[in-house]
């Protein structure tokens, strides 16, 4: 079974105190690796260097929109120079959010553009997060995609049916997150179920949004099995299937990574 936590925070509060117990849980239930994604450019030594220690574990480096702020100079060359490692495999998570707004708009527009340069320079897929934004997203992707091609991937899909056509229509990849159980998500549910074969991946977003049966628990990568299994309820189909299918389609995506 090739299931892989595709979305995690290892070195946040909440794992990082105990991220070797936590990787053995993963391991134990049957996660076979780990993309742990950087939010902002301190954390980008401890990223690299946990993928550095463990062999099943890959890095992204980037800037979540909720950082934009504090990164506006951030420019290419920066981004380039980390890309080139060998363990970071994707850039991000990048995007836009509006939800909370933590960051001017403007700003966050201008660095999701930095990091689509950089992930159509690098050939590394693109970790898109977008909240309340929409509109913005797809636009700025789709002006993108006109200057050139790269791939992609909506994280944490919580978005609209029409959305995920756009992005499916762009060539982008959609990951499932542990949000897709609860009880309150039919249209997502809805969408996970009809969603192309190979353009779907799963995550855990942990520490953050533990799927049911864990709900109000610090979430572990280990719990992507509960979300995998819920998904592949959804679409007829077996837990072990699924985690085959997403798993294949995160190493055809992140086609720097290699157990």
């Amino acid at each position: 079974m090739m299931l892989i936590d595709s979305h995690c925070h290892l070195n946040y509060k909440g794992l990082v105190e105990q991220q070797g117990e936590v990787l053995g849980r993963a391991r134990e239930s049957g996660v076979r690796g780990f993309l742990n994604i950087s939010t902002r450019l301190r954390e980008w030594p401890d990223i690299v260097g946990t993928a550095e220690r463990e062999g099943d574990v890959w890095a992204s480096i980037g800037i979540h929109p909720h950082e934009a702020d504090a990164h506006a100079d951030l420019g290419e060359a920066a981004l380039l120079k980390a890309a080139a490692h060998p363990r970071v495999i994707g850039i991000g998570e990048t995007g836009l959010d509006y939800y909370y707004d933590h960051s001017d708009r403007g700003v966050q527009q201008d660095l999701f553009r930095v990091h689509i340069a950089v992930a159509r320079e690098t050939g590394l897929p693109l970790i898109v997060h977008t909240r309340d934004a929409e509109e913005d997203t797809a636009r700025i992707i789709e002006e993108e995609m006109g200057k050139g091609a790269f791939p992609a991937l909506i994280h944490c899909f919580t978005a609209s049916a029409d959305f995920a056509s756009k992005m499916l229509a762009l060539g982008l990849s959609i990951s499932l997150s542990g949000i897709v159980t609860f009880k309150n998500a039919k249209d997502l549910q809805a969408i996970a179920a009809s969603l192309p074969e190979d353009r779907l991946l799963v995550e855990t977003d942990a520490p953050f949004l533990a799927p049911v049966p864990h709900r109000g628990k610090t979430c572990e990568p280990a719990f992507v099995s509960d979300t995998c299994a819920f998904v592949a309820t959804l679409r007829g189909t077996s837990t072990e299937a699924l985690a085959d299918v997403t798993g294949r389609n995160f190493f055809n995506l992140f086609r720097k990574a290699s157990l």
